[in-house]
């Protein structure tokens, strides 16, 4: 009872006409943003992060978190049509969606993304609402040595389910960590790494940094692309499935739905993790795996109902426990760091009306999109024809300005611009920044919980191992590391043994 009470407050909050007008602004731009190939949710939310710190603090997560989920499906539009996934999550519907646009199927498979997309987005904001305020009570009781254990799990997981190297990402999230002891340490006072240089103090600031790497670096990369956009001659048409859409779709936005939810929760989980995690299911409970990459509609509803789900369920870590899954999710933990709020198991109780008023506006954003996508997909396609120098020039000069405005020092301007070229050298490079602003995020809570820990256990590392909930995360990473060791060592076996030699056992005849 007390989470309907709860939620009706959330309602509140999400109907009052500000908040659905931000809910509108951020499923809109989501969907925008998801259409134009490159940008990203990630980039975007860096550049708006100068604005959000003028906002209210529920109104600028409510709509920065329309944006994080309206892209998901606005990355479907131009995998489909063009097979160019306008974000990451969406390269798997390209597998099979440009299929279905090449049989004259386009609108069934932009139609099942949409219905795929409310449907697991829901059950996930469901789950969110039931599971949540559980999670929050059991948080509460968490040591420090557990948040070490957590926060190293976390890392891993960043580092090892991501889709790109596993080395390169562990380089940045070592990078990371040491970019969060920059500035004092926070119980003796001593200057760390500051090289003499005064507003070193105080910490590298995280909104510059995200705006440089993902903002900045992304633009640069942006400008050097001199790729025309693709035409959009098919006529879309039919855009309702039909029965037999339908029917053979079904189990797949149900098993996209679960899996989506679950992938999410974890720390390093998301929409490419998920989209691909699903995709690789109904393959094979296929009847006919043939199928597959030849336009099946389950290898559309599936993946982009999974990734959808994962985007919603991905606030649970985030809300209750402070930890962003993903890089999306550290931008947003940015904003309410912004805001002088600091998420965790206490912001249920301290902040419900952003709590609660950020999951209402999640079922209303849901609607939202359903509705409004659809007839506008038009509209969000001829947003390809805008140059990209006109849209890099314009998003510059209001990331300069922007990071100026929060706390008027030019000494952050100087920050956007070098991390804006490492950004840039990174991606030409093959490596992930994600991996590096989690660690950010996550080092100060690391450093912190480990040396309370010492201090509660004489120093002694025992404690990770009397801890329930401690010795069992480190435990369950010491089986799998050991399984990874063991797995790869045996691949490196087989890829140096010698070929076999074929013998010719026929019998010469005399």
């Amino acid at each position: 009872m007390d989470v309907l009470n709860n939620l009706g407050l959330g309602f509140s909050v999400a109907f009052d006409p500000m908040n659905l007008l931000f809910v509108f602004v951020g499923v809109v731009i989501g969907t925008a943003i998801g259409v134009l190939p490159g940008l990203g949710p990630t980039a975007t939310i860096a550049l708006l992060l100068p604005i959000t710190y003028t906002m209210d603090a529920t109104s600028a997560v409510i709509m920065l978190a329309g944006i994080y989920y309206g892209s998901m499906y606005g990355g479907t539009i131009t995998s489909v049509l063009l097979r160019i996934p306008g974000e990451a999550a969406s390269v798997v519907t390209t597998f099979d969606g440009y299929q279905m646009t090449k049989q004259g199927r386009a609108g069934p498979a932009l139609g099942i993304s949409a219905i795929g997309s409310f449907i697991g987005g829901t059950v996930a904001i469901i789950g969110l609402t039931f599971l949540a305020p559980v999670l929050a009570k059991v948080a509460v009781a968490v040591g420090p040595a557990s948040y070490v254990a957590i926060m190293v799990l976390g890392l891993f997981l960043v580092t090892s389910l991501g889709t790109g190297s596993t080395m390169k990402s562990l380089c940045m999230a070592a990078i990371g960590l040491l970019l969060s002891t920059v500035g004092q340490d926070p119980i003796t006072g001593t200057a760390r790494f500051t090289f003499g240089i005064p507003s070193l103090l105080g910490g590298l600031d995280f909104v510059a940094i995200a705006m440089g790497l993902f903002g900045v670096g992304q633009l640069l990369h942006s400008l050097e692309r001199t790729e025309k956009a693709q035409a959009i001659t098919t006529k879309i048409r039919n855009i309702w499935p039909s029965r037999k859409d339908f029917r053979d779709s079904s189990g797949a936005i149900a098993r996209g739905s679960l899996l989506g939810f679950v992938i999410g929760v974890l720390p390093g989980g998301g929409g490419v993790i998920s989209s691909l995690a699903s995709y690789a299911l109904e393959k094979r409970r296929a009847k006919d795996p043939s199928r597959f990459g030849k336009g099946a509609i389950e290898g559309v509803a599936g993946p982009e109902t999974a990734n959808n789900a994962s985007s919603t369920s991905a606030f649970i870590p985030l809300l209750i426990l402070g930890i962003p899954s993903n890089v999306v999710l550290a931008m947003l933990y940015g904003a309410l760091l912004l805001q002088g709020i600091t998420p965790g198991p206490s912001l249920i109780e301290d902040r419900p009306d952003i709590f609660w008023g950020v999951i209402a506006s999640m079922y209303v954003g849901n609607v939202m999109l359903l509705i409004l996508n659809i007839p506008l997909i038009g509209i969000f396609i001829q947003m390809l024809r805008v140059r990209t120098g006109i849209l890099a020039t314009f998003a510059l000069m209001v990331v300069m300005v922007g990071v100026y405005s929060i706390n008027n020092n030019p000494f952050d301007m100087w920050v956007v611009l070098i991390f804006g070229v490492f950004g840039w050298i990174m991606i030409k490079t093959g490596f992930d920044a994600g991996p590096l602003v989690l660690a950010f995020i996550l080092g100060p809570i690391l450093e912190r919980s480990f040396r309370q820990s010492m201090l509660i256990s004489g120093g002694s590392f025992d404690i990770f191992i009397t801890d329930p909930i401690s010795a069992t995360i480190f435990g369950i990473l010491a089986v799998f590391l050991a399984y990874s060791f063991i797995n790869n060592r045996r691949r490196a076996r087989e890829a140096t043994a010698p070929a076999a030699v074929p013998v010719d056992t026929r019998v010469e005849a005399k």
